[in-house]
């Protein structure tokens, strides 16, 4: 900065803040906690290290990034920004799960209030056309046609769960 007031970064270290200062452009002084919590994690001569080596159009995405890096490692020590991310993922994988469990309830209710689907009476004229040109399965009984037809319909309802305290203990 090398005019009035020193960046974040000089005023912590305690040095005067030159006119090339890599830091100035990124930590202005009146955010100082942003460049203690870039120190403590990664240490100014590291940060000033990456900064040096990076074009220039780059470094304040570099920054933003060692911010929120830093501020994730403070938090969890252990696994920082990875710990976070992994625990998003886990939401929505969680949420995903919920999702398709609620499109298939809706499904399923839908499917029972349609209507019964028609069904179609084969002659007898038609059974024996039927079998003559189904030579691999001679043995089709057509009198359940019209069950499997109407399983959608049926009133069933143990294949939805209605309490939304059990269908949630599913999932915890």
């Amino acid at each position: 900065m090398g005019g009035s007031s020193p960046c974040a970064s000089c005023k912590l270290l305690r040095r005067r803040c030159a006119k090339d200062c890599v830091f100035a452009p990124y930590f202005p002084s009146d955010d100082p906690h942003k460049f203690a919590i870039v120190h403590k994690v990664f240490g100014a001569s590291n940060v000033s290290k990456m900064l040096q080596e990076l074009p220039v159009h780059q470094r304040a995405d570099a920054v933003s990034s060692l911010v929120y890096e830093a501020n994730a490692r403070v938090r969890d020590p252990v696994y920082g920004c990875v710990g976070a991310i992994s625990y998003l993922q886990n939401q929505v994988s969680q949420l995903q799960m919920q999702l398709a469990v609620a499109q298939a309830e809706v499904l399923c209710i839908q499917m029972q209030q349609e209507p019964n689907l028609p069904t179609h009476h084969v002659d007898q004229d038609d059974k024996s056309l039927i079998l003559s040109s189904n030579s691999t399965n001679t043995s089709t009984n057509f009198t359940t046609i019209p069950q499997y037809l109407a399983f959608a319909s049926s009133s069933s309802t143990n294949n939805v769960m209605q309490d939304p305290l059990q269908r949630e203990s599913l999932w915890t």
